[in-house]
């Protein structure tokens, strides 16, 4: 049933060279802001004068948003196979463009501020991801241990494992290009896909960059799907497993 819908929402797609930009939403239940974050880059869009499309993955919401996202225009697909990763990755499939922007639904990014995303794509980078200490945390956005412990220990132990440009290597928002994505071969279907798609990206040589983002408060009115503890450990896994994996290949 999955693959058959991802074959329809495809079938609908323009011809490749119409479509230059494709937004892509993870959701689950996010009713209260789905539809201005589609809004916003419908506005990125129109100020840039891109033909762009914002494909919202349903990831087995029990509320609205399927339809609101449909209401404001999303091509709405839905994903089975719960979690982060799987959600993306099956939004990614379904895209009719070359270059894609991710982002959450929480309306914690601004997606109607793209250009940075876009201008670096347009020059040819494979990977660009927004990096939040450089651009901004408003007060309430960032919980103290995320934004103190987390975040820079995580990052830290990607780079010195990985040797990564990328310094907020799980930040929400980042673009890249399909056919270099596609040849990550992404597996993760958790929180972790951030990290296996910054560490691979690394592996393959790709050319990636950091544009400076600002991160406002959630905008959903409640607690946010992702789960300290369980996540960063599923962070931490992920890049042990790869770097021992690496260090194995080297040996033999």
């Amino acid at each position: 049933m999955e693959c058959r819908q991802l074959s329809q929402a495809v079938e609908h797609c323009l011809p490749a060279s119409q479509m230059e930009i494709s937004v892509v939403i993870p959701c689950l239940n996010e009713a209260r802001t789905i539809g201005s974050c589609i809004h916003k880059a419908q506005r990125a869009f129109e100020r840039r004068g891109i033909n762009g499309e914002v494909v919202v993955v349903d990831n087995g919401s029990g509320d609205a948003s399927a339809a609101i996202a449909h209401a404001h225009g999303a091509r709405v697909v839905y994903v089975q196979h719960k979690g982060y990763g799987s959600a993306l990755r099956g939004g990614i499939a379904a895209t009719c463009s070359n270059l894609v922007i991710m982002a959450d639904a929480d309306d914690s990014y601004d997606l109607s501020e793209l250009d940075l995303f876009i201008d670096r794509l347009r020059a040819g980078d494979d990977l660009v991801v927004g990096n939040r200490f450089k651009g901004g945390i408003r007060a309430g956005a960032m919980p103290w241990h995320h934004r103190y412990i987390g975040n820079p220990i995580l990052s830290g132990i990607l780079n010195l494992f990985f040797h990564t440009p990328i310094r907020d290597a799980h930040c929400g928002i980042r673009g890249f290009r399909k056919d270099s994505y596609m040849r990550l071969g992404l597996k993760s279907t958790g929180m972790e896909f951030a990290s296996e798609m910054v560490v691979k990206a690394a592996l393959a040589r790709q050319k990636m960059s950091e544009v400076p983002t600002t991160l406002y408060p959630d905008g959903r009115g409640r607690p946010p799907h992702l789960r300290s503890f369980r996540d960063g450990w599923r962070h931490l896994s992920f890049l042990m497993r790869t770097k021992f994996a690496s260090i194995f290949r080297d040996l033999i």
